[in-house]
């Protein structure tokens, strides 16, 4: 009878076979062009194969050496991986408005958000009793406007959000300059933007905390997962404790907290507030294969981004494109489509026409959150009319741009844009 390892190699071996196997043939109509498509193969399942046989499922080792790999990748000191990235964001401001910080985040503080964003950004705002004051976006980036968060501004305010949509960096250099002139805290939503960068630096290094997203969607994936990412070893701590109830046990200083409290079991010593917001072995096993394709995924959206830019050049006055602004980097979560006001079709029409063709579209995240019914669930700001939220709300819409997105797909999903587009001019 073989012994475990022996079999162990022989499933390895077929699971290298199985993902040798191509199952995909792209027919031009009949075959859907999906928003998403899986990034992982047989590297990942091996590894996860690996700890669930081990039988060491929970966070561990792995774990740890993703978050090592990642925080090099970015370039920050610090990361603290958790099951999602809508917890990382709730983590990143629970650190924020943590009891032991003299300068905290208080119940009834503002934090400057944009209107067009993923619900997430918002809802953490809320949990930690913080007012989000909600702020237009530039009409072209989709990401806020620097010069709403300088209205936004009173006494109140204590933090800015911002969000780097759909890949594409926002005004970051700008905003913490804002934040340091008014002694502001700021946190980067960069779960759409792994490795965009301004000005050779990488988005999610430059605010005080830092949250990133890998979802089964984005650019890599642990299925579920998020990471908080910082330079400041004070909030570090503090992210590793809260991700665990509270929990001393990987803090540097647990020690000392022993030694306070020897009435207490050292296994169960818990020093401040906290959640479970644990990921799992599995989501780390991942985690440390997929970072190693990200900069090769990158590679084939921004090379997708530039054919279509390109080729919807002529329709300028019908369509607008993104375009990669002077020092810095787009990544390309999706491609994104605005239909203009002066054009001959809505883009109601271009979406039904494009899904008839099976390719798959969604509106810009939350266009416009004020329009969500949870919003009268808890108390917020309003800063102006929302005027270019409004707009892509009604106008704007993304497509499918990941690394299953190869010449023959883009080529189709040009030629359909294009062909819609000459039915209704000509």
């Amino acid at each position: 009878m073989p012994t475990k390892k022996e079999i162990e190699q022989k499933i390895n071996e077929l699971i290298q076979d199985y993902y040798k196997i191509k199952d995909y043939e792209f027919i031009p109509g009949e075959t859907k062009i999906p928003l998403q498509y899986p990034t992982y193969g047989a590297e990942e399942v091996i590894e996860t194969l690996e700890s669930l046989l081990s039988t060491w499922v929970t966070m561990g080792k792995k774990v740890k050496a993703f978050e090592k790999i990642f925080s090099e990748y970015i370039g920050v000191k610090f990361a603290t991986m958790v099951h999602s990235g809508s917890s990382a964001n709730l983590l990143a401001l629970s650190v924020l408005s943590s009891p032991t910080l003299s300068n905290r985040i208080k119940p009834g503080d503002e934090i400057i958000t944009p209107s067009t964003t993923w619900i997430t950004t918002v809802y953490p705002i809320v949990n930690i009793n913080a007012v989000p004051v909600i702020v237009d976006v530039d009409k072209d980036t989709f990401n806020i406007n620097i010069e709403q968060i300088q209205k936004a501004i009173t006494k109140k305010t204590k933090a800015i959000m911002p969000v780097h949509l759909l890949g594409n960096p926002c005004g970051i250099k700008a905003i913490t300059e804002i934040a340091e002139k008014h002694n502001l805290f700021v946190i980067e939503d960069a779960c759409e933007a792994h490795g965009a960068i301004v000005d050779g630096k990488k988005v999610g290094s430059f605010g005080d905390l830092n949250t990133f997203s890998f979802f089964f969607s984005h650019h890599i994936t642990t299925i579920e997962g998020g990471m908080v990412n910082t330079d400041n070893e004070d909030y570090f701590e503090l992210c590793k404790s809260m991700r665990v109830f509270g929990w001393i046990r990987d803090l540097k200083n647990k020690d000392d907290i022993m030694n306070k409290h020897k009435n207490v079991d050292p296994r169960f010593l818990f020093s401040t507030l906290g959640y479970n917001l644990r990921p799992t072995e599995i989501q780390g096993a991942i985690g440390i294969h997929q970072i190693k394709k990200l900069e090769g995924f990158i590679k084939l959206r921004r090379e997708n981004a530039k054919y279509w830019i390109k080729r919807f050049n002529e329709y300028s006055d019908y369509i607008t494109t993104q375009e990669e602004r002077p020092g810095t980097r787009h990544v390309w979560f999706g491609f994104p489509l605005t239909v203009n006001k002066n054009a001959p079709f809505t883009r109601e029409e271009l979406v039904r026409y494009l899904e008839e063709r099976k390719i798959e579209t969604r509106p810009i995240q939350v266009p416009n959150i004020v329009d969500q019914p949870s919003i009268n669930l808890f108390k917020h700001r309003v800063v102006s009319e929302l005027v270019n939220s409004k707009f892509i709300a009604s106008n704007s819409f993304w497509f499918a741009n990941h690394q299953n997105v190869g010449k023959e797909e883009r080529e189709f999903i040009a030629d359909t844009i294009c062909n819609f587009i000459e039915s209704k001019v000509r």
